[in-house]
């Protein structure tokens, strides 16, 4: 689970400027981050992360009338094994609900992830932003997540973003997964606290 000073920075970067921010990034980096090598250890992990089974009736449709207004875009890195899964449920995702699914550079993910107020942490980071507005961003996923957890988030990133208060966006957008693509074999996942 994404911590609860990362969740305080989003709801707080998403509400005041960038320039009024104090710097959260000591508490963002005691955030659940795992890096992960290997497509068993990504599983390991994935399965410990509690799926969303609860939505509202028009979910769905909600989700499919505000893919002319709204874009998905994601980090990724040549071997990152959640970059390679986060793709393919993105893939899915926008078959289904008809959103954009488009690449960013690291470079313009460490530009976002600075106007927050957060570290950079690897790839990939998954963001939502209004198409008409490239400054206005909420991340929903740090590494990859279930189908129903990201389709959970981008909806209620693209509710965020047009009005709903960020602190009762945020309450219910519970965690971040936190899987992020290692450069070399990574250590055995901790044990859940």
């Amino acid at each position: 689970m994404m911590c609860r000073a990362v969740l305080a920075a989003v709801a707080f970067s998403v509400a005041v400027p960038a320039a009024a921010q104090p710097s959260s990034g000591d508490a963002a980096r005691e955030a659940a981050i795992y890096p992960v090598g290997t497509v068993v250890d990504m599983r390991a992990w994935l399965a410990r992360v509690p799926v969303t089974r609860a939505f509202p009736p028009d979910f769905a449709g909600s989700l499919r009338a505000q893919a002319p207004l709204f874009t998905i875009e994601m980090t990724t890195a040549p071997g990152c094994v959640p970059c390679d899964d986060a793709w393919a449920r993105l893939a899915a995702f926008r078959a289904r609900y008809g959103w954009q699914v488009r690449v960013i550079g690291r470079d313009e993910a460490l530009l976002r992830s600075g106007r927050l107020g957060l570290p950079w942490v690897g790839h990939p980071v998954i963001w939502v932003r209004p198409i008409a507005d490239p400054t206005r961003i909420v991340p929903i996923a740090i590494g990859t997540d279930h189908d129903a957890n990201l389709a959970r988030n981008a909806w209620l990133a693209a509710r965020m973003l047009s009005g709903l208060s960020p602190q009762t966006g945020l309450r219910a957008m519970a965690k971040f997964t936190g899987i992020v693509g290692a450069a070399s074999s990574s250590p055995s996942i901790p044990a859940r606290r």
